[in-house]
């Protein structure tokens, strides 16, 4: 593959061009700034927005450099519907809000601005700017309803409206919208930082064309769109045609209970041009995981962005994929299906999908599966001392780690690839501002993939309950059952899911719960997985997988039992552990001899071995392929079967 950019065939002179196209750049990220600097919400202050300048049609004409990538691919068609729902009520000084899932947005959660751009009387552009409101009102705090069998349930859709008309605020609007979501000042604040963040991009775009005419600045729009273009077939030309084939998986359709919920994705290389389909993908399902079409195509550009790096991100990019994204399906659920939950659903597995596809025509880029993203949210009434009957809203994601790749472990502790720009958020903040106290957060041993390059290490993070009343905690994540997995032979890395202690009894709950009663006192434990493995783990240096031991990235039993490595422990203070060359040869053996018949046990025999404490958890996942029901410790047998089918897919046919 070519590693220089094409010279670009523009009408401008490329000095003029390449100023324009970085003031764009430089235009949306100081609309990031501003909503960082002046907005109410802690999960926007932590990064869960993005920008972009759209131009009079509502193609993205730039998008920021941090912004989150569920975002990516949408924001075209939210501003597209818009415009087209305003057609001939249009005005300077209109700003426009919106957050419907089924017009090419995402989830309700997250709330779009847009502002047109007139010049001369002429409408020449969009600002835009999405961000994640903490609440949007619905039965759950944080608007994260597992009960919702519609989106009735999960809070306010707001369809396209005017909240400022020909410069007028629309005080009536803005109130009834807020006066319907939990601590509605600070939505009214989010509102406005991020309606001043699209002000702050029109006088930017103003500026530029005062300084170079409006003729010139929307020439740059088209050619920085013909130029994302042109690189992208450019690469895409110098790939093989082929079609490659995969599949992920939710763990379970709520209404039907064991058995994996497919994500199917095929991918097509023909010429320049990059076709997507998931048509074999199963019916969209009983809780609210489900994806809408806008959320799946960004799952699309956003996965096959990641393998090319250096391609601008705007609708000229978009021209070189397509996707087949049937209505009904898990990936573009019908109105009112519920979709709250998609982000950690049925987004992240296209995404991790097509990251596998695409390691298969790009190997030297390729990736296993990162760790599904979280969320924990927590509200009710805060009664800390000068706090007492204050509302609160905790709203919480982890970092956890990336697949391991091609000739290099997988990076440890970082943002959900559904937002790569993401901060972990202050614990502090978040214990100034809500009765919540962090207990531990620390990297988990053992939650990386083993592979010959490991996955990255996920983390645990805890917290316990201070003074409250009628408080509520809510879970969305993925991923108990459909573990992360490997590639080229790699091993997944461990189950998500909270484990709940209150009155001295702990009860683990799962990865997908909301509105679940808790007090002061009460605590709470969730880790976040390791990227899958990349390769076999047998194949790994034993002096990596030392060094491994020695961070407490991986216990001296599972770098026996995982890599076949023996360690013996001399001083773990001091941290001073030493190979066994000898048994650690004969272990491979017994290893390498033994793996296949292991994933063809009985598998109520090994759940038995289980319950008698003859085998762990991750024996169970990583040795013998087997899934339970892990809050009641059942065996899940048609899960396991497709566990199996999994690990031998992606593992098994790559061990010598």
């Amino acid at each position: 593959m070519s590693q220089q950019e094409p010279q670009a065939d523009i009408d401008l002179d490329p000095v003029t061009f390449e100023v324009l196209r970085s003031s764009f750049t430089n235009l949306v990220d100081r609309m990031a700034e501003q909503i960082q600097r002046t907005c109410y919400s802690f999960v926007i202050y932590n990064r869960d927005f993005s920008n972009c300048l759209n131009d009079a049609e509502g193609n993205t004409v730039m998008q920021g450099s941090q912004d989150i990538a569920v975002h990516v691919g949408t924001l075209h068609y939210t501003c597209q519907e818009t415009l087209e729902y305003f057609e001939g009520d249009i005005e300077p000084g209109d700003v426009y809000i919106v957050n419907d899932p089924y017009l090419g947005g995402t989830h309700i959660n997250d709330v779009r601005i847009m502002r047109p751009v007139f010049h001369e009387g002429e409408l020449i552009a969009v600002t835009q700017s999405n961000g994640h409101w903490a609440d949007v009102g619905g039965p759950a705090p944080g608007s994260f309803n597992i009960a919702a069998n519609d989106h009735f349930a999960e809070g306010l859709r707001i369809p396209p409206l005017k909240i400022w008309d020909a410069g007028e605020f629309r005080d009536d609007v803005a109130n009834f919208m807020t006066t319907n979501m939990r601590l509605s000042e600070d939505r009214m604040g989010d509102l406005r930082a991020q309606a001043e963040a699209t002000r702050i991009a029109e006088e930017r775009l103003l500026e530029l064309v005062d300084k170079y005419g409006v003729e010139t600045v929307l020439t740059a729009f088209d050619e920085s769109k013909d130029y994302a273009e042109r690189i992208m077939r450019e690469q895409i030309r110098d790939l093989p045609d082929g079609t490659w084939h995969t599949r992920d998986y939710i763990d379970a359709d709520a209404d039907q209970g064991d058995g994996y919920v497919t994500v199917d994705v095929e991918m097509t290389i023909s010429d320049d041009e990059v076709h997507y389909d998931l048509s074999g993908s199963d019916q969209h399902i009983g809780n609210f995981l489900n994806a809408t079409f806008g959320t799946s195509f960004s799952g699309v550009v956003a996965g096959t962005k990641m393998f090319f790096p250096e391609v601008p991100l705007n609708s000229g990019m978009y021209r070189v994929i397509s996707a087949e994204l049937p209505e009904g399906t898990v990936v573009n659920a019908p109105e009112p299906a519920p979709v709250t939950g998609s982000v950690a659903g049925a987004y992240e597995k296209v995404m991790n999908a097509i990251f596998e596809l695409w390691s298969e025509v790009l190997p030297e880029r390729a990736m296993a599966c990162a760790f599904n993203l979280e969320y924990l949210l927590a509200g009710g009434t805060d009664e800390r001392p000068g706090h007492e009957g204050s509302e609160f809203a905790w709203y919480d994601w982890m970092a956890g780690g990336w697949g391991g790749r091609n000739g290099k472990d997988g990076a440890n502790a970082t943002a959900p690839v559904f937002g790569a720009g993401l901060a972990v958020q202050s614990l502090e903040g978040q214990e100034r501002d809500t009765p919540l106290l962090t207990s531990q957060h620390s990297i988990v041993t053992d939650s990386a993939g083993p592979g010959e390059y490991r996955g990255g290490c996920g983390l645990r993070k805890g917290g316990r309950m201070l003074e409250c009343d009628n408080s509520v905690i809510s879970y969305c994540s993925d991923r108990a059952r459909s573990v992360t997995w490997g590639i080229n032979g790699g091993l997944p890395g461990i189950p998500h899911g909270v484990t709940l202690t209150r009155d001295g009894e702990t009860e683990e709950m799962g990865t997908v719960f909301s509105s679940e009663p808790i007090e002061e006192g009460d605590e709470f434990v969730r880790p976040s997985s390791g990227g899958g493995g990349f390769g076999d783990p047998l194949d790994r240096d034993p002096e990596a997988v030392l060094e491994d031991v020695k961070d407490d990235y991986v216990s001296v039993e599972r770098a026996a039992k995982d890599y076949g490595v023996v360690i013996e422990e001399i001083d773990a203070d001091r941290c001073e552990y030493e190979i066994d060359n000898d048994t650690t040869a004969e272990k491979r053996r017994y290893i390498r001899a033994n793996r296949d018949a292991w994933l063809r046990e009985d598998p109520q025999d090994v759940v038995s071995q289980y319950h008698d404490g003859e085998v762990d958890r991750l024996d169970l996942i990583r040795r013998y392929g087997v899934i339970l029901d892990w809050t009641t410790g059942g065996l899940l047998e048609q899960t396991t079967a497709e566990f199996r089918e999994m690990l031998r897919d992606r593992a098994t046919s790559e061990w010598s």
